[in-house]
């Protein structure tokens, strides 16, 4: 049985002499509305006010970082909240723990009431069932990590119209340089040289750097490039902060230290959010090609693919040169062909100008 025990008014209202009749559960309609209507007959479901979202965005401190405690950051991982959405009520907007519990439990509260959480990802089309296969294993549950990847790029895939551009670079000069440089004690990767050719390339090209929801766009003046790491059980995203104003050696030696501490298990969050672009490197692989999903909150994402000796005709002739194929996939929303296919034009530029980057390479 329900029973009245509160009324919600302003200041000088009457009370009520008597109660409202109580009421039976069972006759109680469902959802949001009719649970105010109900529990309030005095006011009209269309006279309050309704629900406060679940969570708005953060405040980034003065630096660009997020600012959040590592307790709160430990718990939205936990949580698989992500805390760009969560607004901090510390020490100049920092994100703490309460704050992510509260966000948690009114994305908990919103489910339960029928209406999906403010930050959650449109619901995954549920795949059809697959008969069983003699020799199959009873199945396992997903890990939390591969949970978390599987709503986030569901959600870009069905939610971002991709398009992707393939360009091939010839980098039989870069890899003779690499070589060189390793020999004179540089540690520097293919890696190395395909961040810096991107953020270079990203302050060139505002429009692959910046957001859209598909009704506003929001440009970002700072470079702040993911790179995808694969750590046990699944992929995370570090970020270098400000990259385009890195020397090459800096960009190999945040790049390596942050994926080494991925891996390790070490990352913080604040080191695994707020990218504004991602390169995802398979070259070590011997992959061809292949193309990459976006990162929800960005507009594009690279892939890099192997260096393949390959027979390629210059002028009357031909010779093996070493090319390695990238593939832009992009938010058509925001970025169109032309703007792939120049910014494609401009990463392959600086990389074939190996002269730009034995100077720099050498002047550090």
């Amino acid at each position: 049985m329900w029973e009245i025990c509160a009324y919600v008014g302003e200041p000088g209202e009457t009370i009520p002499e008597e109660a409202a009749a109580p009421v039976a559960a069972a006759s109680v309609p469902h959802g949001p509305s009719a649970w105010a209507a109900t529990s309030l007959p005095a006011r009209t479901a269309a006279e309050l006010p309704a629900p406060a979202a679940a969570a708005s965005v953060a405040i980034p401190s003065p630096a660009g970082r997020l600012a959040i405690s590592p307790r709160a950051s430990r718990l939205a991982a936990e949580a698989g909240v992500d805390p760009r959405s969560i607004s901090g009520t510390g020490p100049d907007g920092r994100i703490i723990e309460r704050d992510v519990r509260t966000a948690v439990a009114a994305r908990s509260t919103g489910s339960a009431r029928g209406a999906p959480p403010a930050t959650a990802p449109a619901p995954p089309v549920a795949a059809i069932p697959a008969p069983p296969v003699e020799g199959e294993d009873a199945p396992r549950p997903l890990s939390r990590m591969r949970r978390v990847i599987a709503d986030r790029l569901t959600h870009s895939w069905t939610s971002t119209p991709h398009f992707t551009v393939t360009v091939t670079v010839d980098v039989t000069a870069l890899l003779a340089l690499r070589a060189e440089l390793i020999a004179g004690g540089a540690g520097l990767t293919v890696t190395d040289f395909v961040l810096a050719a991107t953020a270079q390339t990203l302050a060139e090209f505002p429009d692959v750097n910046a957001r859209t929801d598909g009704v506003s766009v929001w440009p970002r003046r700072r470079v702040h490039l993911g790179l995808a790491v694969s750590v046990p059980g699944g992929l995370v995203v570090a970020v270098l902060r400000d990259a385009d104003r890195m020397t090459l050696g800096d960009l190999h030696d945040r790049a390596a230290d942050l994926a080494a501490r991925a891996r390790e298990g070490t990352l913080p969050l604040d080191e695994m959010t707020g990218s504004t672009f991602t390169v995802s490197n398979l070259g070590m692989f011997g992959v061809e090609e292949f193309s990459a999903i976006i990162n929800p909150g960005e507009a594009a994402i690279l892939a890099v693919a192997s260096a393949i000796p390959t027979p390629v005709a210059i002028g009357d002739g031909l010779a093996v040169r070493s090319i390695m194929k990238l593939t832009l996939s992009a938010d058509h929303r925001l970025v169109d062909g032309e703007i792939g296919a120049r910014f494609l034009a401009a990463i392959r530029r600086r990389l074939e100008d190996v002269a730009s980057i034995r100077n720099e390479a050498l002047a550090h």
